[in-house]
């Protein structure tokens, strides 16, 4: 109980200095406007429906990019523990792609693709596949000789020895993978929305900044943190409730 209380301390003082910041009239309202004129925009956005549209459109790419980087990074990670070749064939692709920044891919994509929903899925699989990837490897490679040789000395079949072995072991990293994975794509996400989009939080905060909307600017950026965040618990929550306690400090 005091431990929620103490975690909701920080946010409530910086509201009121921020209240206090606005009141003083050191800055001006276009520039920081007070925290209740926000509010008051939040809820005319909201009933608009302009605020739930932006957010739907985010949530929707994010989602279906985030499904597909996770689908393909776990199939290539199992692919290249597997078959040594191919780990050798794919090093220095990986390595070179790993080093550029997925919204310099953006211009390209662009053109490939046009301003839609393809792009903004691809740069959050593109955001999102390496941490999944490499953590996944790590997490395969952990399996002891020790592991191995009790494995093939009950003879388990390949689907039993990564049901029973190879799964449990590479799954702490997994998840850490899955975690890191999504708030770069969520990120991700917002900066491509920034760039090439026409709906989304990224679009409502660059539309509120050409219109001069200082107050719908501060409302697409809270409400992009606050939505992540939440995500973010949901996730820690439910690895918690499917894989057991042994993840609990997912929470934090």
């Amino acid at each position: 109980m005091f431990a929620r209380i103490r975690a909701l301390l920080t946010p409530f003082l910086a509201l009121l200095f921020w209240q206090a910041l606005a009141d003083s009239g050191w800055v001006s309202a276009y520039l920081l406007p007070a925290p209740l004129t926000v509010l008051d925009t939040f809820f005319r956005l909201y009933a608009s429906g302009k605020l739930t549209l932006h957010v739907h459109s985010s949530l929707f790419r994010v989602f279906w990019g985030f499904t597909a980087s996770c689908l393909i990074a776990f199939l290539l990670a199992l692919l290249v523990c597997r078959f040594r070749p191919l780990e050798e064939l794919l090093t220095a692709p990986l390595a070179l792609l790993r080093m550029i920044p997925p919204l310099a891919m953006v211009p390209l994509l662009i053109l490939w693709l046009g301003i839609g929903h393809a792009t903004q899925i691809t740069i959050i699989v593109l955001a999102s596949f390496f941490p999944i990837f490499l953590n996944s490897c790590a997490g395969l490679r952990r399996v002891t000789a020790a592991q191995r040789e009790l494995a093939n000395s009950l003879h388990l079949g390949w689907r039993r020895y990564y049901r029973y072995v190879l799964l449990p072991a590479a799954t702490p990293s997994i998840v850490t993978g899955v975690r890191l994975a999504f708030g770069y794509s969520w990120r991700a996400l917002i900066g491509a929305e920034l760039i090439a989009a026409s709906s989304g939080l990224g679009y409502l905060i660059i539309d509120a900044q050409g219109m001069q909307r200082t107050d719908e600017v501060i409302v697409g950026i809270l409400t992009i943190g606050l939505i992540g965040w939440l995500l973010d618990q949901l996730f820690s929550w439910a690895v918690v409730r499917t894989l057991g306690r042994r993840f609990a400090e997912l929470r934090a």
